[in-house]
C-alpha cells in the first residue's frame, strides 16, 4: 500500500475493533498543542492538585475509579 486511496480501502475492510486500534494509534502519534495561556492554566492546576495531595486532601483511588466510571457509562 504506498497510496491514501488504497490505505483508506485498507481501513474501511477493518473489523470495528481493529479500526478503533488503529485510531487510538493514530491520535497517540499526534503532539497536542496547546495555546501557552491553556498550558499556563493546567500547570497552575497540576500544582494546586499536588499541594492538596501533600496535603492530605485527595481522594482514594477506589472513590475515583467509581466516579470514572460511572462518567463513562453516561
Amino acid at each position: 500500500m504506498s497510496t491514501l486511496v488504497e490505505i483508506q480501502d485498507a481501513v474501511a475492510r477493518l473489523p470495528g475493533g481493529e479500526r478503533k486500534a488503529l485510531q487510538l494509534w493514530l491520535n497517540s502519534q499526534t503532539e497536542m498543542e496547546l495555546p501557552a495561556e491553556e498550558e499556563r492554566r493546567l500547570l497552575r492546576s497540576l500544582d494546586e492538585a499536588l499541594g492538596d495531595i501533600d496535603a492530605g486532601n485527595g481522594t482514594p483511588l477506589n472513590d475515583v475509579r467509581k466516579r470514572v466510571a460511572s462518567w463513562a457509562a453516561k
